[in-house]
C-alpha cells in the first residue's frame, strides 16, 4: 500500500516540505493520549533475540535511525515508537544555522536515492539540550556533532568540545562527524592530525566525568584505502569506542537517473541504493582489518531486509537507516526486525 499508493502521493511534494510535515505530524502524536503506545503496537517488534549490547549500551534491536532525520531532537521518542532500537539526533552545531540555500534535497527515484546538501541546518545545541532534557529512560539516543559552517577548520576542535560538554548528560553516545560533504571544507578535517586534535579534547573532558559516554567516528565512503587505514590508526591510538561507516558520497557513478538531471541537481551527498555495495565493502574491510576489535554501525544503502542482513554479516554490530526508511515506508523497520528475528531463530535451531 505504501509503495504503490501513499509514496507516489508523498513524492509529489517537495522533499524538504514533506519532511517538515511528517515531523510536525509526529510531534502531534506526543499530545495524543496513547498515541506512541498505539504506534509501537503496529510498528515495533520486541524479542530477546533482537537485543544487543554494544559499547556498554543495551539496544532493544540493532536497527537505528541515522542522523539527519531528527536534526533538532524533536521526535526521537516517536521514532522509537516506530520500532527503531536507537535514534541519532543531529547533526547539531553549537550555534543555530540555516544551512545551505534551497532547494537542497532531491529525490532520484529511478535509483532509489536522495541527494542532499542541507549544510547542517539546525537550531543549535541549546535547543537540542532542551528537547533532550526530559527524555524517558531506556531509549538509546546518540548525538551527532558538527562544527558551524563559519567556524574555520583551524578552530573546529572548540566547536566539537562545546557540543560534547553541553550534551554530555543528555545523550548515550556521541558521533564526531567530519565526513559530511555538504559543509564547506568539513572533510578537510578527515585526516589523521585534525581528527586526533578534535578527539583529544573530548577524551580529556570525558576522563573527568562520572558517567562514560562512548565516542564514535563517522567516516566517508569516498576515502581511499590508505585514508581508511589512517582513520583506523586514529581509532586505535585514541581508543575510540567504535566507528560509523558510512556517510553520504560525492560519487555519481552508475546512476540510472539521466546525466542531465543529475548535473542540474549539482553538488550534495548521495544516499540510498547506489551506496549499498560501497558501504558494505567498507564495513567488511574495517571489521577484517581490526579483527573485530571496534564495534561498527553500518549505514548507507540499506534499502531491503537482505541489505540489513548482509551489512550485519559483513561485521556491523548495529545498523542505521534513513533513505531506506523514506522509500520503504513506516513498516520498513518492522520488516527488518522480523527478518532478523527469523535469522536468529534459525541460527538457534542449528545449534
Amino acid at each position: 500500500m505504501y509503495k504503490h499508493l501513499i509514496r507516489p502521493l508523498l513524492f509529489r511534494i517537495a522533499p524538504e516540505t514533506i519532511h517538515k510535515l511528517i515531523v510536525k505530524g509526529l510531534r502531534a502524536v506526543h499530545y495524543v493520549p496513547g498515541g506512541r503506545w498505539l504506534m509501537s503496537r503496529f510498528c515495533a517488534v520486541r524479542s530477546p533475540l533482537l537485543e544487543r549490547e554494544v559499547f556498554g549500551l543495551k539496544f532493544p534491536n540493532p536497527v537505528g535511525l541515522a542522523a539527519g532525520f531528527d536534526k533538532d531532537a524533536e521526535v526521537y521518542e516517536e521514532m522509537a515508537a516506530m520500532g527503531f532500537g536507537f535514534v541519532e539526533v543531529g547533526t547539531v552545531t553549537p550555534k543555530a544555522q540555516p544551512g545551505n540555500p534551497r532547494p537542497r534535497l532531491f529525490r532520484l527515484t529511478e535509483d532509489q536515492a536522495l541527494v542532499n546538501r542541507m549544510g547542517f541546518n539546525n537550531l543549535g545545541m541549546d535547543n537540542a539540550v532542551r528537547n533532550l532534557r526530559n527524555r524517558r529512560r531506556g531509549l538509546v539516543v546518540g548525538g551527532n556533532l558538527g562544527k558551524n559552517t563559519l567556524t574555520p577548520n583551524e578552530t573546529a576542535a572548540s566547536d566539537y568540545l562545546k557540543l560534547f560538554r553541553a550534551m554530555y548528560e543528555y545523550v548515550d553516545y556521541f558521533v564526531v562527524n567530519v565526513s559530511c560533504p555538504n559543509v564547506v571544507n568539513l572533510t578537510g578535517l578527515q585526516n589523521k592530525e585534525s581528527t586526533k586534535e578534535i578527539l583529544q579534547g573530548l577524551l580529556d573532558f570525558r576522563r573527568g566525568q562520572n558517567q562514560y559516554r562512548p565516542i564514535l567516528l563517522k567516516i566517508s565512503p569516498d576515502l581511499t584505502r590508505e585514508q581508511v587505514d589512517d582513520m583506523i590508526a586514529v581509532m586505535t591510538e585514541c581508543s575510540l569506542d567504535g566507528v560509523i561507516a558510512t556517510n553520504t558520497t560525492r560519487s555519481r557513478e552508475g546512476l540510472r537517473t539521466p546525466h542531465r538531471t543529475v548535473e542540474a541537481i549539482g553538488n550534495g551527498g548521495l544516499s540510498g541504493a547506489p551506496l549499498t555495495k560501497r558501504s558494505i565493502e567498507m564495513v567488511r574491510y574495517i571489521h577484517d582489518k581490526t579483527e573485530g576489535r571496534f564495534p561498527i554501525i553500518g549505514v548507507g544503502g540499506i534499502m531491503t531486509e537482505d541489505d540489513a542482513v548482509e551489512m550485519l554479516r559483513a561485521g556491523a554490530c548495529l545498523i542505521q537507516v534513513y533513505t531506506g526508511f523514506i522509500y520503504g515506508g513506516p513498516m520498513f523497520v518492522r520488516r527488518i526486525c522480523k527478518r532478523l528475528k527469523r535469522e536468529a531463530e534459525a541460527a538457534a535451531g542449528r545449534k
